[in-house]
């Protein structure tokens, strides 16, 4: 008995000490994104309060998160995923004032918040352990993804049901490490397939098809934001400035003023540092994931939902959302959290 008394503590001591290196990586992380908007805003001008507010949207998420899923792990991820889809249909718009006509519009941000609240059902389902509830969660998440399909667009649609699928896969996994880097490559290989389209490397034969896809203006944007990001890599044009010097923005009769695509709006506006610090984000969310204590399921299945939301962020502007982002946070802290009772599956052997 004295043994095993030991080797609780022990783990609960190594538990303590990871969750103490994820929360440090995160303030320097969120700090720095703070810091630099503001150096690249005296640098250039510009304004840097979005930022500032997403930052603080996503920190106070992810506080949230944890407080509230350590008191109630299954009752806190299933009221975030209601609570994310009574807001895309109460509130189908998402943001006050005028909006892009389609598809520029804020579909991109209903997808992301759909697909997020997608991913807190399925961590609720997952905490709730083999009862009768996690039936009913895994029926309330397959319900959100079907909402996406009626409420939201094509992107909405594939964006859960890719979050649902992620979400089965995950309970057979044991090693999340691999999976999790899996997930990083493929919002890498996104990202860098939005680049290739806004720097005009792609054959003609594929440029044409994706540009109907994509539309013209969306891809004009992103030629504007991948020339500004050029113009001035250290340090960008300052947040909040691609309004002011895009061609495509200016020829259009209803826009929102941005470049509908999270790197590139980053790369233009605050260069290439800023683009890191963005990655960074999405990089320290995905080590919580595997750092956390957490049974893999939910790991996995977060870091899915996150995942998807990087993608759709790369191609729309899903961040310039306050719910998206205070989402993120509260998705990552829901699934970081240490329950104050003991759950079915714990993290030992699935590194």
């Amino acid at each position: 008995m004295g043994s095993m008394g030991t080797a609780s503590v022990a783990g609960e001591d190594a538990d303590d000490e990871r969750r103490n290196v994820s929360d440090a990586a995160g303030v320097a992380v969120l700090g720095a994104c703070a810091a630099w908007s503001l150096i690249t805003a005296a640098a250039h001008g510009g304004r840097p309060e979005g930022v500032l507010l997403a930052v603080l949207a996503v920190a106070a998420g992810y506080a949230a998160g944890r407080i509230c899923a350590s008191l109630l792990p299954v009752a806190a991820p299933s009221a975030g995923a209601l609570a994310g889809l009574g807001l895309t249909v109460a509130v189908p718009h998402l943001a006050p004032g005028p909006q892009p006509g389609p598809p520029l519009g804020h579909a991109g941000a209903t997808a992301a918040l759909l697909a997020l609240a997608t991913g807190a059902a399925c961590c609720a389902a997952w905490s709730a352990g083999a009862g009768v509830l996690r039936p009913v969660l895994g029926a309330l998440a397959v319900g959100i993804a079907v909402t996406a399909a009626v409420v939201g667009s094509s992107t909405a649609a594939v964006a859960c049901t890719a979050v649902l699928l992620a979400s089965l896969a995950a309970g057979r996994v044991r090693r999340r490490g691999p999976a999790l880097a899996g997930l990083a490559l493929a919002a890498l290989l996104v990202t860098g397939g939005v680049w290739a389209v806004a720097a005009r490397v792609l054959p003609p034969g594929l440029t044409a098809p994706l540009e109907g896809l994509l539309t013209p203006h969306r891809v004009e944007l992103w030629r504007d934001a991948s020339a500004l990001a050029r113009g001035d890599a250290a340090l960008g044009v300052g947040p909040g400035r691609f309004e002011e010097l895009s061609r495509a923005v200016a020829a259009s009769s209803l826009s929102d003023g941005k470049p509908h695509s999270a790197p590139l709006q980053q790369a233009a506006e605050q260069g290439v540092v800023g683009l890191l610090l963005l990655a960074a984000v999405f990089c320290w969310m995905l080590y919580t994931l595997w750092r956390t204590a957490r049974p893999t399921s939910v790991a996995l299945t977060a870091g899915a939902a996150l995942t998807a939301l990087a993608a759709i962020a790369a191609v729309g502007n899903a961040l310039s959302f306050t719910a998206v982002t205070a989402g993120a946070g509260l998705l990552a802290g829901l699934a970081t959290a240490r329950p104050l009772t003991q759950e079915p599956s714990r993290r030992a052997g699935q590194l």
